[in-house]
């Protein structure tokens, strides 16, 4: 009778953990993003824009609490508390050239001390940057249409629930939480890239468009004049005076319509069908409304839903209105404006995964600087992955804080050189290597 091998049995082996570990960190990833930081001159440029001035004993200055909460928003805290446990891993420290970090009761009072005119200025660093991003990405040979023709940019607004009596916080909009007060941040997305363009940290009370002509004028003060900007937004956005403002910059619009006797308007077009698509027609007109200056371009279409049969057959339609300054057809115009979904998308990444807004104080404006902490970390990534190229820019943030910032290491001393010594395979090691050489090599002018 022949022996049959016996099956090796493999038995998990009894280990014992140790909290000792010393000049280890699950942050590794922080150190491209502190090198491209530092390419950009990030503190030094923040200083200049925001010099805010604290006590001869104060330890810690405006850009430190800066720096602190752009760097715990990327590792993913969602309280000032988080942030202070981000920064109290040494290998961070180390890597930031810090000794010492602040408790996070410093950094609320730090961010309270600023004002609606440093808002405007740490805004304006953004934008300053971006320039130097992009101006980087198209002498490198990115082909950026946005940077050099026709700049698509969709402007949505977000409810930020809160818990509490935050100042600011009031009761509006809020289709999750009915009577929750609450935040109404107003943001303006750039298609192409996906990065903030612009943003207003606004109280709850605010309807959608409240202020957008302001808000759209302080985005074009930004815009280079050969570029065109073309705004596309949700029907909060029908408003005649925004129309007004765009077209008097020679800016576009595709705007999806609001009227109270919308359906009736359409029943009254004349309709053709769109080939090659059954069940749909389109229809092309020019309408004024009332309070208007002049007539504008209207574009339609309708998808045949059912037929209510009877003495008579009734077609039964759902109608999609918009109204553009663009040379698209009706079919076109609403596969355009079905884009603008992923709108939706890029500010719940800002919102949810980079906790823009989930940080707070109980002060407006020290929130609002935070929230602009945030869209400022969430353009950082963005402008990396723009830079790295590959299949980095397709990532959303929680992706890339998975795969390349949360990456364990150990940083070593010899030779009077520090070192992080990164696991020998992890998984997408290529993408971390191009995300690092990207900061290390990137020069900007």
């Amino acid at each position: 009778m022949k022996n049959i091998p016996q099956k090796e049995t493999r038995r998990q082996p009894k280990i014992k953990t140790e909290m000792n570990g010393r000049g280890l960190t699950v942050h590794a990833g922080v150190l491209p993003v502190l090198t491209f930081m530092g390419k950009l001159m990030f503190r030094e440029r923040i200083e200049e824009a925001v010099p805010k001035e604290r006590g001869a004993n104060a330890k810690y200055r405006f850009i430190d609490a800066v720096q602190m909460v752009v760097i715990g928003l990327m590792a993913g805290a969602t309280s000032m508390a988080e942030v202070v446990k981000v920064w109290a891993d040494e290998v961070v420290m180390k890597m930031a050239g810090w000794k010492a970090i602040p408790v996070d009761t410093t950094i609320g009072r730090i961010m309270k001390l600023v004002t609606q005119g440093d808002i405007v200025e740490l805004t304006g660093v953004i934008h300053r940057f971006r320039g130097k991003v992009w101006k980087r990405a198209v002498r490198s040979g990115q082909k950026l249409r946005s940077a050099l023709s026709d700049m698509w940019i969709d402007v949505d607004s977000t409810v930020d629930g809160v818990y509490g009596n935050q100042e600011g916080a009031e009761v509006g909009y809020n289709p999750h939480k009915k009577g929750q007060k609450s935040y109404h941040p107003l943001m303006a997305f750039i298609t192409e890239t996906k990065e903030v363009l612009h943003s207003w940290f606004r109280c709850g009370s605010a309807y959608t468009s409240n202020g957008v002509v302001e808000f759209m004028k302080e985005c074009m003060a930004y815009m280079k004049k050969r570029v065109r900007v073309i705004f596309r937004g949700d029907s909060g956005f029908f408003t005649g005076e925004l129309l007004e403002y765009l077209e008097s910059v020679s800016a576009g619009y595709l705007i999806k319509v609001k009227l109270k006797n919308l359906v009736g308007l359409l029943e009254g077009q004349k309709w053709e069908k769109v080939k090659g698509n059954a069940g749909w027609e389109q229809a092309d007109f020019w309408y004024q409304c009332a309070g208007w200056n002049c007539a504008r371009r209207f574009v339609a279409v309708r998808q045949l839903i059912k037929t209510e049969r009877g003495l008579f057959d009734i077609p039964v339609y759902e109608y999609f209105c918009y109204v553009t300054t663009e040379r698209l057809s009706s079919m076109e115009a609403h596969s355009c404006y079905g884009k603008r979904a992923t709108c939706e998308t890029w500010v719940e990444e800002c919102k949810s995964q980079m906790n823009a807004g989930h940080v707070r104080t109980g002060e407006f404006l020290a929130n609002a600087a935070l929230f602009h902490c945030a869209v400022l970390a969430y353009n950082l990534l963005k402008w990396m992955a723009l830079l790295t190229g590959g299949v980095i820019q397709q990532w959303e943030v929680k992706t890339m804080r998975l795969w390349l910032i949360r990456v364990a290491g150990k940083l070593t001393k010899g030779s009077r050189q520090l070192t992080l010594k990164l696991p020998e395979k992890f998984l997408h090691q290529e993408e971390w290597r191009a995300w690092e050489g990207m900061s290390l090599s990137v020069e900007f002018g």
